[in-house]
């Protein structure tokens, strides 16, 4: 099975040299799975032909807000909406999961109760899962049909389901605690207040469920459940 990833960010230049971009964290992620995979930079203006160029299709995150304006913004638009249409199982992480809600009719912000950094729990229906965060927008209204399945005290739309269409997650699977580490030392000084800075890092080398987000993504692309 082929999936396509569209790559809608980049890795900071002293952060890429050791973990890679984030196509390359997603193959990690996935890896076992017995996928090939397929990078389009959509954030540099490579876009696949149609939907028809991957059996399945994951959407990365980005240092970018959804609602900015940029011009590969709507044309990332169309074709999630073209991907969802021609029934090829969708994944969106972070801005991913924020731009497929946007395309469909929901709606993202950025949030005004601040940041969310490093290690977090979420409540899923089978437990409370920790997985890494880095995020200040939201999707502060699903769209129609979207089935909220993931949820804290900070973030009410952390993971949605579009049953049998797509299923998008806030926080960051595929980051481990070295990257995260590396955007606390790079991007964060005078961007997230100091005590959240010292309470990730507090948290760092606390087990994560990383693995299983893999797996799980891995079965709804095969079999659209979780």
């Amino acid at each position: 099975m082929k999936i396509g990833i569209l790559q809608t960010g980049l890795v900071p230049e002293n952060l890429a040299q050791t973990s890679g971009e984030y196509p390359a964290m997603f193959e990690r992620l996935l890896g076992g799975h017995g996928f090939e995979f397929q990078t389009w930079a959509v954030v540099n203006g490579a876009f696949p032909d149609g939907p028809g160029d991957a059996d399945g299709w994951l959407i990365t995150g980005s240092r970018h807000g959804v609602y900015e304006d940029h011009p590969w913004i709507a044309p990332l638009e169309q074709l999630i909406r073209d991907i969802v249409e021609a029934d090829k199982p969708l994944i969106g992480v972070c801005f991913g999961h924020q731009i497929i809600a946007q395309a469909l009719g929901g709606r993202v912000e950025k949030f005004a109760g601040g940041w969310s950094v490093g290690p977090q729990d979420y409540e899923f229906p089978d437990g409370r899962k920790t997985v890494q965060a880095w995020h200040q927008d939201q999707v502060v209204e699903a769209p129609a049909g979207a089935q909220v399945v993931a949820s804290n005290d900070f973030c009410r739309n952390a993971a949605l389901v579009y049953p049998g269409k797509a299923y998008t997650v806030q926080p960051h699977p595929e980051f481990d605690d070295t990257f995260i580490a590396g955007l606390i030392e790079t991007r964060a000084p005078g961007v997230v207040p100091q005590d959240q800075l010292e309470a990730a890092t507090k948290r760092l080398g606390e087990p994560l469920d990383s693995a299983g987000f893999g797996a799980q993504f891995a079965r709804f692309f095969r079999e659209r459940r979780l």
